[in-house]
Parts: structure tokens; C-alpha cells; sequence
């Protein structure tokens, strides 16, 4: 959605456990008050579609911004950036908790080990999610639609198959990637 001159954003976040309590329709009817706000130039959305219940009883504004676990109430993803460079200044660790599915990386999470060959190619280069680690984030993300790389070379794809169109828009998308991850991830993808 294109940002209108003066306008504030469409995005709306809240702590990530009142929007796992939230129905549907409660969730459409903030995201769709934020949206139309935002179409509108305004930065807030109508008071009537607020949210109870959203902060702890007898929170401060500072507890609920920096301890609770923000998240995009449309995607799911963590939200701000705000309170995290504040707390490195401060020394404070304000890493993903224990109990937060959407994180990737780290001890367990089951990726394959970035290649000291920087010519090898499938599982050998790295640079993305094991089975074992796509099957584990399905089970903490029952919605996810993640699968594991398209490793088969070009010329043995169907063109036009599911397949092909995967590698194509991932190879495309990734082209930008210089880390070793993403160079990793390339190579594994055949790009």
C-alpha cells in the first residue's frame, strides 16, 4: 500500500500474547481501522476499534513497550527497532526469549553448515533450514508454508513446474546477497 504525503503508517502491532487471544475479526477490525486511517494521511486509527486487555494490569508504559514481545498483529513479525537500540546502550539484553517460534537462528534451530568449499552445491553449501529444521518451525508455526530448498539443477526441472518457479523467484529476490549465508543459500538454490 503506497504511504500517503503526510500520512502514517498501515502496520499495527501489539503484544505478541494478546494478539494470539484475539479472534479473527477482532484482528480485521484493527488492521482494516489502521489501514483506512493511514489511507486517509492520519497516523492513528479510529478509537473505536482500540484493543482491551492489551497491557498487563499495573504496567508502566515503559514495561509494556520494552518487555512485552511486539508483533505485527497482519504478519506475525516483531515489530519497533526503538527500545532494542536503546537497550544496547544500556548494556540491557533484549534478545528473542525462549518461547518465541519466529526466530531462526542459534543453537537447535537446524541449519545446514555454511561449506569451507565454496564450490559445493545441495546440502554441502549451506546457507539454509535442515528438514529437520522446516518440520520443528511447522510445529511452532502451524500456518507456515516453509519448505526446504529447490536443490535439483535447472536443467532438471520442469519448466513452468512449482518447483521451477520457486528456485526462479528466490534466485531472483536473493540476488542482491553478499553475506556468506546468502551466498551459501545461492549456491544451494543453483542460482
Amino acid at each position: 500500500m503506497a504511504r500517503t504525503k503526510g500520512g502514517g503508517t498501515s502496520k499495527v502491532c501489539l503484544p505478541a500474547s494478546k494478539v494470539r487471544s484475539m479472534s479473527s475479526a477482532e484482528k480485521n477490525k484493527v488492521i482494516n481501522a489502521k489501514r483506512s486511517a493511514a489511507s486517509k494521511g492520519k497516523y492513528k486509527r479510529s478509537s473505536s476499534s482500540n484493543v482491551k486487555g492489551a497491557r498487563k494490569k499495573g504496567a508502566t508504559l515503559r514495561d509494556w513497550f520494552e518487555k512485552e514481545n511486539w508483533i505485527n498483529v497482519a504478519t506475525g513479525e516483531p515489530c519497533g527497532g526503538g527500545s532494542k537500540a536503546r537497550n544496547r546502550k544500556s548494556g540491557a539484553s533484549m534478545g528473542p526469549s525462549k518461547s518465541d517460534p519466529k526466530r531462526t537462528i542459534g543453537k537447535g534451530k537446524n541449519f545446514n553448515k555454511v561449506a569451507k568449499d565454496k564450490s559445493a552445491t545441495g546440502a554441502k553449501a549451506g546457507g539454509g533450514m535442515t528438514q529437520k529444521g522446516v518440520n520443528e518451525y511447522k510445529r511452532n508455526n502451524p500456518d507456515s508454508k516453509l519448505k526446504t530448498a529447490v536443490t535439483k539443477k535447472p536443467s532438471e526441472l520442469k519448466p513452468g513446474s512449482k518447483d521451477a518457479k520457486r528456485r526462479k523467484s528466490f534466485c531472483a529476490r536473493s540476488k542482491s546477497w553478499k553475506g556468506e549465508r546468502g551466498l551459501a543459500a545461492r549456491r544451494r538454490w543453483n542460482c
